[in-house]
This record gives C-alpha cells, sequence and structure tokens, in this order.
C-alpha cells in the first residue's frame, strides 16, 4: 500500500506501527521512571537537590542534543534500525543505573537512557508517512504521544510498587530488562516501508556526504522549523518537568500526599493525555495553517493554570490538584505541542522529514533541561539547607515561568517572520 496512492489503512500498517510505538511507550517509561524515584536517588547517592536535578538534566541534554544527529541517521539509515539500536542502548543504560551506587557513573548511565531515548519518537515519526495517508498522519502523531503516556503510568505504578517492594537495584534492572525484550520485538515486527528494504538504502545514498550539511543548514535557516520548536518548548516543557524530577518530590514533600496518592494523580494525567491526544490530531488535520495561533492560546492557558497553582501560600486541596494536573496534561493544552510536528511535516521538504521533527522536538527538552537545573539550584538556595516544604517549591517554580517567557517571545518573533513570508507581494502596475 502507498500512502500517496491510497487512503485506506492496512492492518499491516496498524501492527507495525504500534509495535513501533511499544518501543516508544518503553523509552517514556525509562525517560519517566527517575521522576518516581527522585527522592530515593537523594538517598541512595547522598546528593542534595541541585545534584539530583543534574541527573535529569543530563538527560535531557543528551536527548535534545542528539535529535539533530538522530534525525539525519533516520533520514539515512531508516527509523527500523533506529529503533532498535535506541532502546538496546537504553536499556543498557537503566540496568547499569540499577547496578551503581557511583554517582558518576549513574550520571554515564543518564547520558545511555538520553541516547537510547532520542531515537524512538522520531523514528515512529518517520515511519507515518510512510504507511498512512498524509491527511491521517496528525491524528496518528497524536495518538503516539498519546498512547506513549502510557509509559508514564508503568513508572507511577508498577515501577514505583517494584521499586518500593524490591529495591533500586530490582526496579532498575527489571525495566532494562524489559526494554531489550521490546527491542527484540521491533527488530522482528517493525520495517520501514511496505515494500522491500533496498528502497531505504537508496534515500541514505541521497542524503550521505555534502548534502548533510546542506540539509542541516535548511532546517536550522527554516522559519518553520523554528516555529515547530517554540510551539514544542511553549507547550511541553512543565509537563517533562513535573514527569521527569520535580513532580513527585513536590507532591510528597511540599504537599504531604502518599505514594499512592502521587500514582493515583500520574495516572490521572496518562489517562486524560490518552484521551485528549486524538481529538488534538483532529483539531489539528481540520485548524491547518490556523493552529498557530491555537497553539499559542494553550501554551498562554498552561501558564496560567500553572501560576493559579503556585499562587496560594497554603496549598490547593488534593482534588484541585488532580484536576489542574489532567488540565494541564489532557485535552488540547500539552497534545498541542505536537503541533509544531504537524507544521514540519506539511510546510518542510519531505527528505528532511526526521532531521526538522528532530529540530522540533529539542524545543521542548532543552526548555526543560534548563528549568529542571534552575529550579533545583532555586529550591537549595530557597530552603537552606532544611527539609523542602511547599513555600521553598513556590520559590522554586519561578524557574518555570521564566522560561516559559523565553518560549513566548521565541514563538512570537517566528510567527511575526511566517506572516511576513505569506504575505501577498503588492503587484506592481
Amino acid at each position: 500500500m502507498s500512502s500517496m496512492a491510497s487512503d485506506r489503512i492496512s492492518r499491516r500498517a496498524l501492527i507495525v506501527w504500534l509495535s513501533a510505538v511499544l518501543i516508544y511507550v518503553m523509552a517514556i517509561t525509562g525517560r519517566t521512571s527517575f521522576g518516581v524515584a527522585g527522592v530515593d536517588a537523594i538517598e541512595r547517592f547522598g546528593i542534595d537537590a541541585s545534584r539530583v536535578a543534574v541527573f535529569t538534566s543530563v538527560q535531557l541534554g543528551v536527548y535534545a542534543l542528539a535529535q539533530i544527529p538522530t534525525g539525519i541517521l533516520v533520514d539515512r539509515f531508516g527509523p527500523r534500525r533506529l529503533l532498535v539500536a535506541g532502546a538496546l542502548v537504553m536499556a543498557a543504560g537503566q540496568i547499569l543505573l540499577g547496578v551503581t551506587s557511583s554517582y558518576g557513573i549513574a550520571i554515564g548511565a543518564r547520558v545511555l537512557i538520553g541516547c537510547g531515548d532520542a531515537t524512538a519518537f522520531l523514528s515512529v515519526m518517520r515511519l507515518l508517512p510512510s504507511w498512512f495517508p498524509i491527511r491521517r498522519t496528525p491524528v496518528f502523531t497524536q495518538l503516539t504521544g498519546a498512547i506513549g503516556q502510557v509509559g508514564q503510568f508503568l513508572s507511577a505504578v508498577p515501577f514505583l510498587a517494584l521499586l518500593g517492594a524490591s529495591g533500586w537495584t530490582t526496579a532498575f534492572v527489571s525495566l532494562g530488562a524489559a526494554g531489550a525484550l521490546v527491542a527484540l520485538a521491533g527488530a522482528l515486527v517493525v520495517r520501514d516501508t511496505p515494500v522491500r528494504e533496498p528502497q531505504v538504502a537508496a534515500v541514505g545514498a541521497s542524503i550521505s556526504g555534502g548534502r548533510i550539511l546542506d540539509n542541516l543548514r535548511l532546517v536550522v535557516t527554516s522559519p518553520y522549523c523554528w516555529q515547530g520548536l517554540f510551539t514544542h518548548w511553549t507547550n511541553m516543557f512543565p509537563l517533562v518537568v513535573f514527569q521527569l524530577l520535580w513532580g513527585m518530590p513536590m507532591m510528597t514533600l511540599g504537599l504531604g500526599l502518599s505514594t499512592a496518592q502521587v500514582g493515583m494523580v500520574l495516572t490521572l494525567s496518562t489517562i486524560g493525555n490518552v484521551i485528549g491526544g486524538p481529538f488534538a490530531g483532529i483539531t489539528s488535520a481540520r485548524l491547518g495553517r490556523r493552529r498557530d495561533a491555537f497553539a499559542l492560546g494553550t501554551a498562554v492557558l498552561q501558564a496560567l493554570l500553572w501560576t493559579y497553582l503556585f499562587f496560594p501560600a497554603t496549598p490547593h486541596g488534593n482534588a484541585f490538584l488532580a484536576a489542574a494536573v489532567v488540565s494541564f496534561f489532557a485535552g488540547m493544552i500539552v497534545p498541542a505541542a505536537n503541533f509544531g510536528f504537524d507544521t514540519v511535516r506539511e510546510r518542510v521538504d519531505r527528505s528532511l522529514n526526521a532531521t526538522g521533527t528532530g529540530f522540533a522536538n529539542m524545543g521542548g527538552f532543552s526548555a526543560a533541561m534548563l528549568s529542571t537545573q534552575l529550579l533545583g539550584l532555586l529550591l537549595d538556595r530557597h530552603s537552606h539547607g532544611q527539609a523542602y516544604a511547599w513555600a521553598d517549591f513556590r520559590y522554586a517554580w519561578l524557574a518555570v515561568l521564566v522560561v516559559w517567557l523565553l518560549g513566548i517571545i521565541g514563538y512570537a518573533i517566528c510567527l511575526l517572520i511566517v506572516s511576513r513570508h505569506q504575505r501577498p507581494r503588492p503587484r506592481v502596475v
């Protein structure tokens, strides 16, 4: 089946896509597993908030920096190879993290996890236009992101339960072993295109050598790729900060929630994202280029909700927290981050799809890397070495708002440049 020639979706296409998404789910699980283990990490390695933030900052930094090289590799060698290799690298990192008690080696393990994680989403995005009709890809983009959030549930419930019952080593080694098994399944089932693999070699040959630098220049100078980056930045990074590190400590140490209550809040956010994602995909497909203003609106709404959550000196009740988390991560708010990928896919040459998508995907994770480390520094500064409390988290969360404001400024500049490109030139009489 050719996605260009037919509007029908084959069963084989769905099987290939779901197999690839399974690897993405494991990538999300590995990415977010440290978020629920942050308090345990402080005890295991004997470190403070600034140093525990380095774990997440390093992983996010590696993930973000790897996006463009990974995109080039996906465009050259095909998504299947990168999916499997990345899953195996990530599994090795999880096992290493589980068996070490050295802070330095654990940081190295997080580097491996970031490198492996970087391949998953881009590879799935590269598969979509080969297996599905182009007008259906916005929906499957959102479905991919929504189903991937099941990995957050796996971290928040079974992984967290295993961590509490069996300890650090058993939990992380088990996670690494599961990742290796999923990689094997992907190697057996996933294929780059509906036709035989020699086409992939032809694609690789077409972008080799000097053309890689030319393609990279086209991506970096494209206002649409920058627009995708800031769409992702402004809508995604608070979720990453919350899920990957500071949500668990904030809810347990700042709000006094139990582990079970935290698991419930994170589960609700996952359910909301899974439900809201497909609707966001349909909205993106119908809005077309009007999605630009929509994504800007959701970014502003999210910032207002975060501000309202942290504004009172006495925290809101648990019911409000659960409702707020679902609001942040469901509906049209966080899923709108993926609108940037639709922009890249529709307005940038298809041969640059994975590289352009990787550039856009850097946005939310670069912002999260910056704000995660700043948040840890502010948290230590405000707590003065004492146990972290709600007042400390309120102060430290200013880092998120500052980084968000930088993203909004960048997004507004991109929209201005794009509008000038699209404006028709006056006719000369």
